[in-house]
């Protein structure tokens, strides 16, 4: 759009190769009418009336052309092609090219262009009437007539001619466009290509017409007056009806389907500096959303929510720069395109401006309206290729600045959760669970022993599902999850593991193994009773006893909708399915909660045990996280333990059970069992060295509210499982440890060659 570029501007990498181009044509152009100019002054004497009105016209309409708003970085169509191109084919280059040079810079001077562009204008009016020329010189036959009736023969050569000057000129700005705004040489000779067929076609072909008048008297030739302003009025008209077709009808800005064909054209322009590594490679798509603008309509009226909108849309124009575009998409959602960046930074302080400037209120009707709102972020080429792409992500990213309380955001890929790439892993997902498809990959459960602290010994295990994707290894369980949580996809991955573990728990005790396994469960099992009947119905069908089963679940589930998730865990606590809250510490729930729930155990989140050997802050959480969990009569475990200095600090904080990488890694079902045949408990005092005393609270079992909650349960040992978020390159087991004769019967029981 004209308005939004500099007319006289030229990017600074592009300087050299664009003015060595104008400077070239008009090189050429002075090589090919430098001869019809000198010969000029010799035949002005003889020249008649008609060839001065035409030329007193060309000036004259020249000082307003015609401008086809809609166009971006417009050819605007100057009248005064008609008149001097009917004296190129009456009289000859020379006047019909002195002619025009006056006309240009009349308009050049009107129109504010700088020096170097009208230089060129006139240059490249030079070389159209010198290709005119030459076609006329080249027809059969004694060429055009240039004097007397026009014959069918001089109609085709003139048409020739228009054709001649139509294809020069405007291949001679569509290069100058490309080499001054960069993009691919086919698309800028197409811009704009159709409106200078109909509008500068029109007026090129009026020239035999006004030829033929000339002949017949001088006096016609001011007739032509008007069929000139009805081409004017043809080209205004028709601009307008794009321009309305490409404009926002109440902000005045660009609406959805110019900011297609910009973002298009943009993107074909910084291919090319991508490609070549040149600076400014990079454009950015930004998503505006304004927050609360729907209270503003409802409470005040769509009036004034109209009058917000323009003012936005005013202080928007205010603060992006040309050649940046600006487009209203419908609602209360504005685009900025953002073109010739360097990176995310460059676009981060673009949308910075558009921050600062929506921070102060917009007074209207006395009253001040807040209009702040998020923005998202997508940029070429990392982000997307194209429009549609890129249009999506910055909206992912918005939403995602929305989600954070964040006024912008980036587009990462991990928050988009319809990305083309995991709406793929989901599908594979789904066929791996509902028809075990080989070239889906393999669904598997791995078990991370969870360790009574006090006494070292193995209390339970945590389920861990893995999923090896034929093409992609090993997919990231967080990935995984995230994956399937979004969808129905969940119900049937939650199926898959309780029916697998339950039939594992089976397995186990029937070779001696008295475990308990732990499952964690998302927000969307919970919202129903559903796994609750399934849990109760799988229990009965394998005879295993339901203290032999946990559920988990985050703070995050319990806190997305406490009433429903509290009527399915008490429908689960009937059955006798112990409860455990996840990752405690990190979510939002309440003492209430904790007290209103029939909760088993809490897990201290591992990003606390994780440092608490290093951090007095981490420390002090977990054991007052311990000591509130005791005083609700809840088991308390300890996730994350990788090193004996932290397995030591929990025992003397008086944690009951602990799990991680310090006692094994989590591995299939066969090898656990070997594991256990090799493990040793062993129990921090111990480990103490001779001589050294038991370090505070070794002894300590964890009584109190853990008895009540046992009581309550007959049948509960004192631990669970934690959940693996690791390395699962660690060893197996620990060096040097090997498992009692109980163990050992039961896993050769299982495992036969195991001594």
């Amino acid at each position: 759009m004209e308005a939004a570029v500099l007319r006289n501007s030229v990017p600074p990498d592009r300087t050299a190769p664009f003015f060595g181009f104008v400077w070239a044509v008009v090189g050429l152009a002075v090589g090919v009418s430098a001869g019809s100019l000198l010969a000029l002054p010799g035949e002005l004497s003889g020249l008649p009336l008609a060839f001065w009105l035409m030329a007193a016209l060309a000036v004259t309409f020249d000082a307003r052309p015609f401008s086809p708003y809609a166009e971006r970085r417009s050819m605007s169509v100057f009248p005064s092609i008609c008149f001097t191109f009917a004296i190129a084919l009456e009289w000859g280059p020379g006047p019909a090219i002195a002619v025009q040079a006056a006309a240009v810079l009349v308009s050049g001077w009107r129109m504010r262009y700088a020096l170097w562009r009208t230089i060129f204008n006139i240059a490249q009016y030079a070389c159209a009437l010198a290709a005119a020329d030459a076609v006329v010189r080249l027809a059969p036959g004694d060429g055009y007539a240039v004097t007397g009736r026009l014959r069918p023969l001089d109609v085709l050569v003139a048409i020739g001619a228009a054709g001649a000057w139509l294809t020069v000129n405007h291949g001679l700005v569509a290069s100058a466009v490309r080499l001054r705004f960069g993009g691919r040489w086919w698309i800028r000779f197409r811009q704009g290509l159709g409106f200078e067929l109909l509008a500068t076609g029109s007026l090129l072909l009026l020239a035999p017409v006004l030829v033929a008048a000339a002949r017949t008297s001088p006096a016609l030739v001011p007739m032509m007056v008007l069929p000139l302003y009805a081409v004017s009025r043809m080209a205004r008209l028709s601009a307008e009806r794009e321009q309305l077709a490409r404009q926002d009808p109440l902000t005045g800005l660009a609406n959805r389907e110019a900011l297609l064909a910009e973002v298009t054209e943009q993107v074909a322009a910084h291919a090319e500096l991508h490609g070549r590594q040149a600076p400014g490679g990079q454009l950015a798509l930004l998503l505006l959303d304004l927050d609360r603008f729907k209270h503003v309509n409802d409470a005040l009226g769509h009036a004034v929510g109209d009058r917000l909108l323009v003012e936005v849309a005013a202080r928007l124009t205010a603060v992006v720069r040309p050649p940046d575009v600006i487009a209203r998409l419908g609602g209360d959602e504005f685009a900025i395109l953002a073109t010739r960046l360097d990176g995310v930074a460059d676009a981060r302080r673009v949308a910075d401006r558009v921050v600062g400037e929506l921070t102060e209120p917009v007074p209207l009707d006395g009253l001040p309206l807040d209009v702040d709102g998020s923005i998202g972020i997508a940029l070429y080429p990392e982000h997307g290729a194209d429009f549609a792409t890129l249009m999506r992500h910055a909206d992912v990213a918005m939403y995602e600045a929305k989600h954070r309380g964040d006024p912008v955001a980036v587009y990462a890929a991990e928050s988009d959760h319809n990305s083309a790439e995991r709406l793929s892993l989901l599908a594979d997902l789904r066929r791996v669970l509902e028809t075990g498809a080989d070239d889906a990959g393999e669904i598997t459960l791995y078990y991370q022993p969870q360790i009574a602290i006090a006494t070292g010994e193995v209390v339970g295990v945590e389920a861990l599902l893995r999923w090896r994707h034929p093409r992609r290894g090993m997919v990231d369980p967080e990935e995984l999850i995230r994956v399937a949580e979004q969808s129905a996809v969940m119900r049937l991955l939650t199926r898959r593991v309780v029916d697998d573990v339950v039939e594992q728990l089976a397995k186990w005790s029937a070779a001696g193994l008295e475990l308990r396994a732990s499952v964690n469960v998302s927000v969307r099992d919970l919202h129903t009773g559903e796994i609750a009947d399934q849990l109760a119905e799988r229990l009965a069908r394998y005879g295993v006893p339901p203290s032999r089963i946990q559920l988990e679940m985050t703070e995050g589930a319990l806190m997305a909708d406490p009433r429903r998730v509290l009527a399915t865990i008490s429908r689960l606590d009937r059955i006798g399915v112990a409860i455990s809250l996840d990752d405690f510490g990190t979510g939002y729930s309440s003492m209430q909660h904790l007290r209103r729930l029939p909760l088993a155990e809490v897990k201290v989140d591992r990003s606390f045990v994780l440092g608490m050997v290093a951090d007095a802050d981490d420390a002090a959480i977990v054991r007052s996280v311990i000591e509130l969990a005791g005083a609700l009569g809840l088991r308390v475990v300890a996730e994350g333990v990788e090193d004996e200095r932290t397995w030591r600090l929990l025992h003397e904080a008086g944690c009951e059970a602990a799990q991680g990488w310090f006692f094994a890694r989590p591995m299939p079902a066969e090898d656990l069992v070997t594991w256990l045949a090799r493990y040793r408990p062993i129990t921090p005092a111990a480990r103490t060295g001779a001589g050294e005393a038991d370090p505070p609270g070794a002894g300590r079992t964890g009584t109190g509210g853990r008895a009540r909650r046992d009581a309550a349960h007959p049948g509960r040992d004192g631990g669970h499982p934690g959940r693996d978020r690791g390395h699962p390159g660690r060893d197996v087991g620990r060096a040097g440890q090997h498992g009692g004769p109980a163990r050992a019967e039961a896993a050769a029981r299982l495992h036969p060659s195991v001594e």
